[in-house]
């Protein structure tokens, strides 16, 4: 299975508090190479749709999850989708927590800077779709059934949550977490 990139390792485990480290910003705005690879202009076909509406600025279209089922102790990576349909004034973390479907694993947060940190929220243009790709990686001698994947964009300095605007028609929690999908484990 191939690894994720560096920068999204390394921050898995700056924000699972297995280092200690200070992030300091570089001025400046993505490039448009960073840009184009960060953004989509076609949707590939999803393992899972979504269609959830995020405080009115940004819709989830979707995601797929390679393998889609998480052999145990090891890892899976989730592509999510949002379409971008209001400017966004605060740059936005993507929170992502993983729960065991039974409740008897500790949950993991796979908390991490949109577009692997190359894309910040608020230079998402109108009308764009944005990539996001993230891992989900199982602690050795973890065995759940199944992990839920939740998630939602949070902004961490006034520790707020995107409100999932259509919650009726999406699987959430009541408290701006997104059900984006159930994965089995095993096998």
């Amino acid at each position: 299975m191939r690894l994720p990139p560096l920068n999204v390792l390394l921050s898995a485990f700056v924000l699972l508090g297995t280092s200690s480290a200070c992030i300091v910003e570089a001025p400046g705005g993505a490039s448009p190479e960073e840009r184009r690879a960060a953004t989509v202009t076609q949707v590939p076909p999803l393992s899972i749709k979504s269609g959830a509406n995020l405080g009115g600025k940004v819709e989830v279209v979707g995601a797929s999850v390679q393998p889609g089922r998480i052999p145990a102790g090891d890892q899976a990576r989730v592509t999510v989708f949002f379409k971008v349909l209001q400017p966004l004034e605060e740059d936005y973390l993507v929170f992502v927590h993983v729960e065991d479907a039974d409740g008897r694993m500790e949950r993991l947060n796979v908390d991490h800077k949109p577009a692997g940190g190359l894309y910040p929220t608020t230079q998402w243009k109108v009308g764009e779709t944005v990539k996001d790709e993230f891992v989900v990686a199982l602690p050795q001698g973890a065995t759940p059934r199944a992990v839920n994947v939740w998630m939602g964009l949070w902004e961490p300095r006034n520790d707020s949550r995107l409100p999932i605007s259509n919650p009726e028609a999406v699987r959430n929690d009541g408290k701006g977490r997104l059900l984006l999908a159930q994965v089995p484990v095993g096998g």
